[in-house]
C-alpha cells in the first residue's frame, strides 16, 4: 500500500455529491487507475447518486450505482492535494497550500440522461486534462 504523498490526491466537491463530483471521481479513478487517490464529497449531500448520472456513466462502461453521497469534511480537504469544486460557492473551506480548481458545469439534478451525457463528456475532458498535469505518464 502506498504511503500518503506517494501519489497525488484529488477531492471533487459539489453541493449534493450526487452527480458532477461522482462522475468526475469515477472518471479519474477509471482513467488514472491507482496513480491518483480519488475522493468526492458534497457540502449538502443528497440521499443518493443521481440515477441519470448512474445511467450516463454506465453507458461509458463505468458503474457508479453503488456509490453514496458523502459529506464534505475539513479532513477530506486537508488530505487532498487538489480540490476541484463544481458550483459549491463559498461553502467550501479554503486552506493554504492546497490547489483549488473550479469547474463550471451544468448541475445534472433533475435532468434526463440525454442532458447528463453532455455533462459527463465535459467532465471526462476536464479530468483528462487534470491527469495530464498530475501524472503525465498516466495516459501513456
Amino acid at each position: 500500500m502506498a504511503e500518503p504523498g506517494d501519489k497525488p490526491s484529488v477531492l471533487f466537491v459539489c453541493v449534493h455529491n450526487a452527480g458532477r463530483s461522482q462522475m468526475a471521481a469515477a472518471w479519474l479513478a477509471h482513467l488514472a487507475g491507482d496513480r491518483v487517490e480519488v475522493r468526492s464529497a458534497g457540502s449538502a449531500p443528497g440521499a443518493r447518486v443521481n440515477p441519470a448520472a448512474v445511467e450516463a456513466m454506465a453507458e461509458a462502461g463505468i458503474d457508479i450505482s453503488a456509490e453514496t453521497p458523502k459529506v464534505l469534511t475539513v479532513e477530506a480537504i486537508q488530505e487532498s492535494d487538489v480540490c476541484v469544486t463544481m458550483g459549491c460557492g463559498d461553502t467550501c473551506p479554503v486552506f493554504p497550500g492546497k490547489r483549488y480548481l473550479d469547474w463550471e458545469l451544468d448541475d445534472p439534478a433533475g435532468l434526463g440522461v440525454e442532458a447528463v451525457r453532455a455533462v459527463r463528456d465535459e467532465i471526462r475532458v476536464l479530468v483528462e486534462g487534470l491527469i495530464e498535469e498530475l501524472v503525465p505518464d498516466a495516459t501513456a
